[in-house]
């Protein structure tokens, strides 16, 4: 079943035309990679997806709703965005972690401020809470992080605070989970360990949308590449097939250079 939609979707900055015509298609339960060079649009993307950019045309559709139309103002109502960004979970390139907290503060604080809007809450409050902690706890056990819970982004390292980063993505439940360069900040030590979780997510069948230069990683976990170049799709089909047989010359050149690195 087809979970993500994304029709025609144009970007600009300015006279800067970042992102032309983008449609592709996500079935549940798949891993999408995207790839390409440094200012093809990968991240513009992958922003729009979570509607920390608007784009100028085109439209996203999850499990059929529609989430965004550039046509139909409606659709982009400051008060919804909020709603729609719940479809998607976004793991950054940075951790973006609040220092003053811990791991287990930082995987929970977003569900926490949410759960103050149920009308349950003030009657329920601390077994609401009781059940957010349990959940952050069973996801930092998820990502191998239980004695970790209590630490504070200082007293870990890289991998772990991107892992604790993954765990609050997943505390929403998101349909959609979202990677922007997951291992870019990270000493390649350290890659490993947070290639391994999203593996293993991968193999838990999580819908999974990610931008990488790891193209090992995207060969042997991903269903589906995407190379794009100059804001376009240049290929797009099943990872091995565009990675280690691309159809396209430009798709070609650039994994060579990257090959050459």
């Amino acid at each position: 079943m087809v979970i993500l939609d994304v029709q025609n979707i144009e970007k600009h900055f300015g006279a800067t035309k970042v992102l032309e015509d983008i449609s592709f298609s996500l079935e549940e339960g798949q891993a999408l990679a995207i790839i390409g060079s440094s200012g093809s649009g990968k991240t513009t993307l992958l922003r729009c997806l979570n509607f920390l950019e608007t784009p100028d045309r085109g439209r996203i559709l999850v499990n059929g709703e529609k989430l965004f139309d550039a046509a139909d103002p409606a659709t982009q109502r400051e008060s919804e965005v909020r709603k729609k960004r719940l479809h998607f979970g976004m793991v950054f390139q940075s951790f973006h972690l609040f220092p003053q907290y811990t791991a287990l503060q930082n995987v929970t604080l977003a569900k926490e401020l949410l759960s103050q809007e149920r009308p349950d809450f003030k009657a329920n409050k601390k077994v609401i809470l009781e059940e957010i902690r349990a959940e952050g706890l069973s996801l930092l056990d998820q990502m191998g992080l239980s004695e970790r819970a209590g630490h504070y982004p200082h007293q870990l390292s890289g991998g772990q605070q991107q892992r604790v980063a993954i765990a609050r993505a997943l505390a929403m439940r998101p349909d959609i989970l979202c990677f922007d360069e997951p291992t870019s900040a990270l000493d390649p030590e350290l890659t490993g360990e947070v290639l391994r979780v999203i593996r293993g997510l991968a193999e838990q069948k999580t819908t999974m949308v990610i931008v990488t230069h790891e193209m090992a990683f995207a060969r042997d976990v991903a269903d589906q590449v995407i190379f794009m170049d100059s804001g376009v799709i240049v290929e797009q089909g099943p990872a091995r097939a565009v990675i280690e047989h691309p159809r396209e010359e430009r798709t070609r050149q650039f994994l060579a250079r990257y090959a050459g690195q």
